[in-house]
């Protein structure tokens, strides 16, 4: 295989790829173990009507439930990831679709239960939880009776399955819209005419010519530009869906709706927009330095992404991007840091790109299998090693929760997700920045590390912001049109980049071509989970035995508590204003640093 080329599946080395054993030991036992599935659901009709009539019953069906629950997890995890290898796998994605079409009619076919048991009578459901056969299902109990002012009569509740499948329509269509039916053309460059997309934006956004970017800007914006009723229709579809169902379902706003599911009261949400607004300072400063490093005399919107300084020239294999985030999660201990080691060293991770692989990286834990990542690491980015440790944080996260809980609570939200994955990106900067060997690193770094703080802090804040203000407004009965969300979109940025930005008259479009705002009150989490982690790890790092015991309490708590909650159990209390501002603040003192770095 020539220098540079990607391999094929088959190329790869054994040991660069993941080994899904743990799950299914090949792709035939993975069939059997579907038609195991699909026999064993042949008896959920048996308890159809029962759940009700005493403790022993209801348990009976639970210990089935977790049964086949275990076996579904199984056989989805190892179909999907099979078909991440490599999307072009015909035999793969036959398997993931045998498993989707096979787990809607188990669906189907349960669809009765959660109703029968949210109808128990209180008296006697108080009764059921004090058995001892209920006790491994008390907390997964509690959690869905909360349901119960928000269900409907059985009717009403069939007539909103029917509907629910046209949910997404809007969602849909946008992303057709915006990925394939919308064509950019081509931009002028000096080697010639090249693509403009989606995906190719960014790079062109961090080229340093700034007439291209300019040029390309334009370009981009300009097909928003003229699709932005359409655009302004479909996003107006998807508030509306969301202020619906949650009237019908007795929420008094779509937010709180979207909250419920987490139990986050509204206050924390509107705690990390009023902390952040209060503390824009050190994000204005930091678009007046941009605007000093590029010599520009106006910063334009064309500017945010180009990069300040240069790239660190570095080169590192994986294994000593392992060594390294072993060595800046020294300060969890040995259990945490060789469980990692060993998993990275051995085969929890799928390491490199091959064609026809899922792009990107993610982590992939499951109760009965190891905590799997895929990644696509290239050893000339030391980005991938910040990826590295992001990943092995969900991968440890899921780890220590399947070790700690029964198999119905052992599932964390994602809220508590980005804490655990991010702790450990902060944990490796300060390691690397404390030990860069040259200026050129310390800098990159710290760079690196503002940006990083930027997207996650204040520009999904900015967005939380703005997706309140939306729904808002659709509550208040005023029309979502495009000059309504253009205008309100327009004081964000105004409010968040501060007084150094000059906007184009496009950059307000910017609002109807996010796609995470077809997920409504979802944003917000990256932000809160950021700042979480920053004081999670400065409490650990400045603690002792005790700090570092609260942190993996929370790592181990699973489902077991609601995320405001078991972050408390951490030791950072999520409902206060102090973790956001002292976020805040730490993006503060690095914007200081880098001013200094670059004189």
């Amino acid at each position: 295989m020539a220098a540079g080329t990607i391999p094929s599946r088959s190329e790869v080395a054994r040991e660069n790829t993941w080994d899904l054993s743990t799950l299914y030991p090949n792709d035939e036992a993975w069939t059997a173990g579907l038609g195991d599935y699909e026999k064993m659901a042949e008896k959920i009709p048996s308890f159809r009507g029962t759940l009700g009539r005493s403790a022993e019953a209801l348990a009976d069906y639970l210990d089935f439930s977790r049964d086949l629950g275990l076996l579904e997890e199984r056989l989805a995890y190892y179909s999907e990831l099979r078909q991440t290898e490599d999307e072009g796998d015909s035999a793969a994605r036959s398997m993931s679709g045998r498993f989707m079409m096979a787990a809607a009619k188990v669906q189907a076919a349960d669809s009765w239960s959660v109703p029968e048991i949210q109808a128990i009578p209180d008296a006697a459901m108080g009764q059921f939880l004090e058995n001892p056969r209920i006790e491994e299902y008390r907390i997964y109990l509690k959690k869905l009776l909360r349901y119960k002012p928000h269900i409907l009569s059985d009717k009403e509740e069939r007539i909103l399955a029917i509907h629910a499948e046209g949910e997404d329509v809007a969602h849909d269509a946008f992303s057709v819209l915006t990925n394939v039916d919308i064509s950019f053309g081509t931009v002028e460059t000096a080697q010639g005419p090249k693509p403009l997309s989606q995906s190719t934006w960014s790079v062109f956004m961090e080229n340093p010519d700034r007439e291209l970017r300019k040029r390309t800007y334009g370009i981009f914006y300009g097909q928003f530009e003229a699709h932005k009723t359409t655009l302004a229709s479909l996003y107006s579809g998807s508030v509306k869906n969301d202020v619906i169902k949650a009237r019908i379902r007795n929420f008094p706003s779509a937010r709180s709706a979207a909250l419920f599911p987490d139990d986050v009261p509204e206050s924390v949400y509107d705690n990390l927009i009023g902390t952040v607004s209060a503390n824009l300072g050190p994000l204005h400063r930091y678009y007046g330095l941009r605007k000093k490093a590029l010599k520009v005399d106006e910063l334009r919107h064309y500017d945010v992404y180009v990069p300040i300084v240069p790239a660190a020239i570095t080169r590192t294999t994986w294994d000593e991007a392992v060594d390294m985030v072993s060595k800046a999660l020294v300060p969890l201990g040995d259990e945490y840091v060789n469980t990692l080691r060993s998993g990275l060293l051995g085969r929890w991770a799928d390491r490199y790109e091959n064609k026809g692989k899922r792009s990107g990286a993610f982590s992939a834990g499951s109760y009965a299998g190891d905590p799997y990542i895929l990644m696509n690491y290239k050893e000339d980015a030391i980005r991938d090693v910040f990826t590295l440790a992001h990943e092995g944080g969900h991968s440890m996260h899921s780890w220590y929760s399947a070790k700690s809980n029964p198999f119905m609570q052992y599932g964390y939200t994602i809220f508590e997700a980005e804490v655990a994955s991010t702790f450990n990106e902060e944990l490796l900067f300060r390691h690397l920045e404390k030990n860069a060997d040259t200026p050129e690193l310390k800098v990159y770094l710290v760079n690196k590390r503002v940006d990083d703080l930027l997207a996650t802090l204040y520009r999904q804040t900015m967005f939380a912001e703005f997706e309140k203000r939306s729904h808002e407004l659709e509550e208040g009965g005023t029309p979502l049109t495009v000059d309504v969300l253009r205008e309100e979109y327009r004081k964000l940025l105004t409010k968040y980049f501060g007084p150094e930005m000059v906007f184009e008259e496009t950059s307000d479009l910017e609002g109807l071509r996010i796609p995470h705002f077809y997920r409504a009150f979802y944003v917000y989490k990256y932000a809160t989970g950021v700042s979480a982690s920053l004081a999670l790890a400065e409490r650990v790092l400045s603690g002792g035995t005790k700090e570092r015991d609260d942190y993996f309490a929370f790592l181990k708590s699973g489902g077991s508590r609601f995320p405001i909650e078991s972050l408390k159990v951490a030791g950072v209390d999520m409902a206060s204003p102090e973790p956001v501002e002292a976020a805040c603040k730490a993006f503060g003192r690095l914007v200081d640093e880098l001013a200094e770095l670059i004189g």
